[in-house]
């Protein structure tokens, strides 16, 4: 027979199976799941139904699109259920520091020349002169004896901080800061200064022409100071002469410490790290330290091993807190700070007192000894303004308490009261820091 006069039913029940089979293809027990009737849940039946009627190409791609959608909703549903909530997030190398990769002070003392008459003034600073007389010796010039009346001289505190593994030769920046009576450091020279540690050892010299941001400038009734000119600071102005020994590839545990201590961010940074390396590598010692012990396979590697965890993304938290600069007036608070359902009334009294000056003269009749008299009259008056109230709910957010003390219309000052006597009454759950 020929292919074109093969019946057309004939060619479909062909095409039905791969119907079937594409079903299979998205779900692992497709022929249960298989509805090509509407209605029917059981494929037999579904069989049965369509049994003798011809199916089209267009059934076939209904079929696979429906499949295709019922996939694309289940996958779009384990999304949404097994996603976790968006949380801020820093990088550890961001909230916690690494023991043993920190900077050293460094402190000296030298004297600055060069200064246009705005130095300490020798008779009223003892120390400026005796270090003035020793560098004169050292430089085989003797005053002993002989009194200096010099102007351009300073003496001078020299502070560096020095780098985690810094390097001989390395250059770091110095501050400069006047000891005495020393107008301004502009234009001025610093001497050679040996720079010392905390072990009383010399890490490093300083030497050069020193920066300032401020000036002074006057005359003989008025002077203008702009910023502090009596300390400066030179760039690149130490070289390092020794270095500190320490060898980080050879630990074999190290602790980082979080620089705000939280029981609940100790726990997430070890959960972060022990799930990025595979191992039980980190564990918490307290809110504020996790130790982090090196893998066997970071053995004398441990500056690998940091650079490779620095940047995890570590979900923080922090304690609820109210911090009040009472001085300038400024209020801080975190986000989660809640408070109890709470009445807040503020009203202002205003007294005003007001002084008037009144002169009473003689008239014509008066005696020669009347005198012109001046008398006072004080007037007082108060004004209350209307108490306005408003409610808190309890549970009420950040966002919700600036809110309602804003409707209010507080000021600052008046809001640091508010908030002191909210937590007075014991509504306010949260600290409240004052300085």
């Amino acid at each position: 027979m020929d292919s074109y006069d093969t019946p057309i039913h004939t060619v479909e029940r062909r095409r039905t199976p791969r119907v079937i089979k594409d079903a299979d293809a998205y779900f692992t027990r497709g022929a249960h799941y298989a509805m090509p009737a509407r209605g029917s849940l059981d494929r037999s039946t579904a069989r049965k139904a369509t049994a003798g009627k011809p199916s089209t190409f267009v059934d076939q791609m209904t079929m696979r699109c429906l499949a295709l959608g019922i996939l694309c909703m289940a996958s779009m549903m384990a999304i949404i259920v097994f996603s976790d909530p968006a949380h801020a997030e820093s990088r550890l190398k961001d909230i916690a520091d690494f023991e043993g990769v920190r900077d050293n002070p460094l402190m000296g003392y030298g004297l600055v020349v060069g200064l246009n008459g705005t130095g300490d003034k020798l008779k009223n600073n003892e120390f400026t002169s005796q270090s003035l007389i020793a560098f004169l010796e050292r430089q085989g010039v003797n005053t002993r004896g002989t009194e200096l009346k010099s102007k351009n001289v300073a003496a001078v505190t020299v502070t560096a901080s020095l780098p985690p593994f810094s390097r001989t030769g390395g250059k770091i920046n110095v501050t400069v800061s006047a000891m005495g009576d020393a107008k301004s450091l502009q234009g001025g020279m610093l001497l050679a200064s040996a720079l010392y540690g905390a072990d009383g050892e010399v890490y490093a010299v300083a030497q050069g022409p020193i920066s300032i941001a401020g000036f002074e400038a006057g005359g003989a009734s008025a002077t203008v100071t702009k910023g502090v000119p009596t300390n400066g600071f030179i760039a690149n102005g130490a070289t390092i002469e020794r270095e500190v020994n320490f060898s980080l590839n050879a630990m074999p545990s190290l602790n980082i410490g979080l620089r705000n201590p939280d029981i609940t961010t100790a726990k997430h940074v070890a959960q972060v790290i022990n799930k990025h390396l595979g191992v039980d590598a980190a564990e918490m010692i307290d809110p504020g330290t996790v130790r982090l012990h090196v893998p066997i396979d970071y053995k004398d590697k441990t500056t690998a091993l940091l650079a490779e965890i620095e940047g995890l993304p570590i979900q923080t938290d922090q304690v609820a807190k109210v911090v009040i600069d009472e001085s300038s007036g400024t209020i801080v608070m975190g986000e989660n700070v809640r408070i109890d359902t709470v009445a807040v009334a503020q009203g202002n009294l205003v007294v005003r007192v007001e002084e008037t000056t009144q002169i009473s003269q003689p008239n014509t009749l008066a005696p020669a000894t009347a005198q012109t008299a001046a008398t006072t009259t004080t007037n007082i008056s108060t004004e209350e303004s209307k108490a306005k109230t408003t409610i808190l709910q309890r549970g009420a957010t950040l966002r919700e308490l600036v809110a309602g003390l804003n409707a209010l219309g507080v000021g600052p000052r008046d809001l640091i009261t508010i908030l002191q006597t909210i937590k007075t009454a014991g509504a306010l759950q949260a600290e409240i820091v004052a300085k």
